[in-house]
């Protein structure tokens, strides 16, 4: 029998470096080796935020791995905290608050063994064993890869610390993987699809029903477009194109120019409802869903939404018939008849990842009250959950302040943006202004708080205090230190402040 390779090369599957490395070995940092290193937050009269901070790098410094000749892997890397498989769209969210532990170890490595399993046609499978470096998946099953989010991994990465070389590196088989995509997880019209895996969102209430045969939400697509996956084709394809720009590849981008028009046209003209004020999965027979997923908020990221559409499907957000539940931001409209109140998945239940997602995407659009107000919320809500159990959680319950229906524990895990990336960045407001050597704070806390040893850009650390406040319309008072010279922005209710920092 003749056994035909159903593979179609792709060339910057062929520039990939890392397929074909030997595994690269390392002293693995422990946590009590690395505490004195990390950064350290201030936030006085609020210890247990302190203290579930510190949880959050005690579990993740337990969870590294080294690579070995059984499973091929080539780099050392931070593991899922699920079931000893390493996953996609887990680990690309995990290195989003991961960067600030860069000075210890350089966690974003983790992402270096998906691209060494890269298939000659670009495929990645979303799911690979650390046991043997086996996909978990074959190529074309429907729940085999997603979402296509490393590009922002690796971006965010590069903004923050200026690596040029890992940049070229990554482009390649970044590139790849999304031409993969295009060519087998889209319709005739060019949208995207996925199924409840391949989207990671494994039990929304998305398809349209049961019958004899199916479908079932863990891996139909139900000839759908999904909302989610579209935008972050989108999403994908814009920060290609910037990478491209950055390393002078302009040229090996000229698709994705064009792919970039035709789905922002073809998703605001064909997933949004201009009664609800919404975008929605759109059905085989062309009508929209009628299910309000927290993944239509990827469209904020993607940053096509048309001006004249924020402000309502930003609204949503706010409405306590939907999104705003006392633990923000469920996953899944409490107004739906599948909503749990405990969670139920991701049938109601709040995510780390899912939550930091919509809060990047408030803060590109300018909504920066509501992006404090929800990260706020999350935050405390995560660190009572951490005072009533020790530990923090895969997933929390919408309705009260517990762990979700069905989570795991000790879960970092993607959890640990929790009390890390959105403690800094939204609670306390701090935020990288990417390239530029300047710094973002956006005060808005009346207690003491700051970081010391905050780590910027490549080789820089910053001691940030601001002192306690008896008004939101009170001048912030800010010392700061630094290792090299930096621009901080202050902000405050009314005011603006640029203060300059020295070594």
């Amino acid at each position: 029998m003749n056994w035909y390779s159903t593979y179609i090369p792709n060339p910057h599957t062929d520039a990939n470096p890392y397929r074909g490395l030997p595994p690269r070995q390392e002293t693995l940092p422990t946590y009590e080796s690395s505490h004195s290193l990390l950064p350290q937050p201030i936030w006085e009269g609020h210890e247990p935020a302190i203290a579930c901070y510190w949880k959050v790098w005690d579990i993740a410094f337990r969870n590294l791995k080294l690579p070995n000749e059984q499973n091929g892997f080539v780099s050392p890397f931070i593991d899922t905290a699920f079931n000893g498989n390493l996953f996609m769209w887990d680990s690309a969210l995990i290195l989003m608050f991961a960067r600030y532990a860069r000075r210890v170890f350089n966690f974003q490595q983790t992402l270096d063994n998906f691209y060494a399993k890269q298939h000659p046609d670009g495929f990645i499978c979303r799911e690979i064993r650390e046991t043997d470096g086996a996909d978990a998946f074959t190529r074309f099953d429907p729940p085999a890869t997603g979402p296509d989010i490393m590009p922002w991994a690796e971006w965010e990465y590069y903004l923050n610390f200026g690596d040029r070389e890992r940049l070229a590196r990554v482009f390649s088989p970044l590139l790849a993987f999304h031409q993969w995509m295009r060519r087998y997880r889209t319709w005739q019209d060019g949208t995207y699809w996925a199924c409840g895996w391949a989207c990671g969102m494994d039990n929304q209430p998305r398809l349209s029903g049961p019958d004899e045969f199916g479908p079932i939400e863990f891996w139909d697509n139900d000839h759908m477009t999904w909302v989610d996956t579209s935008f972050q084709a989108v999403f994908s394809a814009q920060l290609l194109i910037r990478m491209a720009d950055e390393l002078g590849r302009g040229s090996e981008v000229d698709d994705l120019h064009a792919e970039v028009s035709h789905l922002s046209h073809i998703l605001n003209t064909t997933l949004w409802d201009e009664n609800t004020g919404f975008y929605y999965d759109r059905r085989a027979d062309g009508s929209l869903s009628d299910v309000k997923t927290i993944g239509a908020f990827w469209s904020l990221l993607a940053g096509i939404v048309p001006a004249e559409r924020l402000s309502r499907l930003v609204d949503h957000l706010n409405n306590p018939n939907e999104f705003n539940r006392p633990h923000r931001i469920p996953s899944l409209s409490a107004d739906h008849s599948g909503y749990f109140p405990w969670g139920g998945y991701w049938r109601g239940g709040v995510w780390a990842p899912t939550n930091y997602m919509v809060l990047r995407g408030l803060t590109q659009n300018g909504y920066h009250d509501l992006a404090h107000e929800i990260g706020l919320n999350h935050h405390t809500s995560v660190v009572e959950v951490f005072e009533k159990t020790g530990t923090v959680w895969e997933n929390y319950a919408p309705e009260t302040i517990q762990q979700g229906e069905f989570s795991h524990s000790d879960f970092v895990g993607w959890t640990g943006l929790s009390p890390t990336a959105v403690l800094f960045e939204y609670v306390f407001g701090i935020r990288p202004a990417g390239k530029s050597g300047a710094l973002t704070w956006d005060v808005r806390l009346l207690d003491g708080h700051g970081v010391s040893q905050y780590p910027f850009g490549s080789n820089g650390l910053l001691d940030l205090y601001c002192a306690k406040r008896s008004s939101q319309t009170e001048k912030p008072v800010i010392t700061a230190h630094a290792n090299l010279p930096v621009t901080l922005e202050i902000l405050w209710q009314g005011g603006r402040d640029i203060m300059p920092i020295s070594p």
